[in-house]
């Protein structure tokens, strides 16, 4: 218990976690399922938690879908999640370039790419990364 009061798991997490800490299987099953039914463990709420943390912290859809992979989420889960977190994409990586590089634009290529670089290994997508650094001018 002391593990969902500190934050939100999901299932698979939480029942991985209890086999490491020498559980059996079956038992770690059952714990799981009786979590559920009382509502105390909920993969919707552990999903909306880790995406709204991580977007918090600066990372991109690519990057949280991967760790949500990762911890046993479904494929269909994650999908619904991060089109759920679909809006405001575009504010956040502009927030994370300029946190970093500052206001200014890249001048160069060079600065240009550091930049991609530095949004890809956060976990934006190509056509995020393009628009924030390529933005459209307004006539």
């Amino acid at each position: 218990m002391s593990w969902l009061a500190r934050r939100e798991h999901g299932s698979q997490e939480l029942r991985r976690k209890l086999i490491g800490k020498g559980c059996p299987a079956p038992v770690a099953e059952q714990t799981v399922e009786q979590l559920q039914r009382e509502r105390l463990l909920s993969d919707e709420r552990f999903l909306e938690s880790l995406v709204r943390a991580r977007r918090t912290r600066g990372y991109g859809p690519l990057r949280i879908r991967k760790e949500l992979r990762d911890k046993g989420v479904t494929r269909d889960a994650i999908e619904r999640g991060l089109d759920a977190a679909r809006a405001g994409w575009d504010e956040d990586i502009e927030r994370v370039r300029r946190k970093k590089f500052g206001a200014r634009r890249p001048k160069n290529m060079a600065e240009r790419a550091r930049q991609a670089r530095f949004l890809q290994h956060r976990g934006f997508t190509f056509d995020q990364i393009q628009q924030v650094l390529n933005p459209r001018e307004v006539d």
